[in-house]
């Protein structure tokens, strides 16, 4: 089968949850004989990793993107006015359009996977296209691939922020709610990772299209993610240790949150009862709150960025915390953490 393969963040290194998912089902259709052509946003630290890509991948096509919290409060103004949600504000590149379309016009594909919720909007035709030599060919079979249900993640995040930023995280999780909707409706197939996560989808083709329930459970595939058990071995870890471990994508709302509210408002109790504990914090682009946090608490609270070897911090580790109050999907963090024997306590 010829694969098209879109994809919002290089998939490698495999050093965290949707990266890991991502890079294992790309190995897997390659072992299986797939024809894959991969599309993907590249940022600028992505760049020397996509060589990786093409030893599983026949073509491998990158489109440069830059983040900035600046383009992000634009693209949050403009998606109050456009109505769609942030997400797919923010990623509706024209680069990466016009890429997708002029391979859907040339045809041949038999599959066409979206991979995450921002990357469907390139297999939908947007409004006002003319047609094409491609619209006249057999179109490939469109693949939602949820590692979330993301409106439900949006909706969390609301019940946790500040009043008064509740009504507007509460009009994009309709806006979010309606569209995985909507893809769930359009597209052929949509593949969840948990029967939460299908029940989730399901609430919001209920709400949406009330009656179709039947026909679109029938659309959703749940494939859990898997961790490679045989890269990640037992670690021998140091005998009366009392430090806490705990890591994640720090730019990313969720892990950020669930870590900051454990250092803020657990942690403290653990001192008063074991004064000699102490917490190390791993992952890339830690906020800059999470650095005064260290700062203020020099030996006690310890915050990394990231890091490329794991080993010497779970050594050292007493056992690791993983703590979520907006999530969805699966924690691949504690699938690893079996894996690796490490004790686990989470929310």
């Amino acid at each position: 089968m010829r694969i098209l393969f879109l994809t919002q963040i290089v998939p490698f290194p495999p050093d965290s949850g949707p990266k890991i998912k991502t890079w294992h089902v790309l190995c897997y259709l390659a072992e299986q004989g797939h024809d894959i052509t991969l599309a993907s946003f590249v940022r600028p630290d992505e760049e020397r990793f996509v060589p990786e890509l093409k030893r599983v991948c026949a073509q491998v096509h990158a489109v440069p993107i830059r983040r900035s919290r600046l383009k992000d409060v634009f693209y949050m103004v403009s998606s109050q006015i456009s109505g769609r949600p942030f997400l797919i504000e923010r990623d509706d590149l024209s680069g990466m359009r016009s890429l997708v379309e002029g391979m859907l016009d040339r045809g041949g594909f038999d599959y066409a996977l979206a991979d995450q919720l921002s990357m469907t909007q390139f297999l939908i035709p947007k409004h006002g296209r003319k047609q094409t030599h491609g619209d006249l060919l057999q179109p490939p079979q469109r693949i939602f691939d949820a590692h979330n249900a993301v409106w439900t993640i949006v909706e969390r995040m609301r019940q946790a922020t500040p009043w008064f930023m509740r009504p507007m995280l509460q009009l994009e999780a309709q806006r979010v709610k309606r569209y995985e909707a909507k893809l769930v409706l359009d597209f052929e197939h949509t593949l969840a990772v948990t029967s939460i996560d299908k029940k989730d989808l399901m609430d919001a083709v209920r709400e949406v299209a009330p009656g179709t329930e039947q026909d679109c459970a029938q659309k959703i595939t749940v494939i859990p993610i898997a961790v490679d058990t045989a890269r990640l071995a037992p670690v021998q870890r140091q005998a009366g240790s009392t430090n806490i471990l705990t890591l994640g994508t720090l730019h990313y709302p969720p892990n950020a949150d669930g870590i900051r509210w454990f250092a803020n408002e657990v942690f403290p109790c653990i001192i008063r009862q074991l004064p000699e504990a102490t917490l190390t914090i791993l992952g890339k682009n830690p906020p800059s709150d999470f650095l005064k946090m260290a700062e203020d608490n020099p030996g006690i609270i310890t915050v990394t960025g990231y890091v490329q070897e794991l080993t010497p911090y779970l050594q050292q580790a007493a056992l690791m915390v993983i703590p979520v109050r907006a999530g969805s999907g699966m924690r691949v963090r504690i699938l690893e953490a079996l894996a690796l024997a490490m004790p686990i306590v989470t929310t």
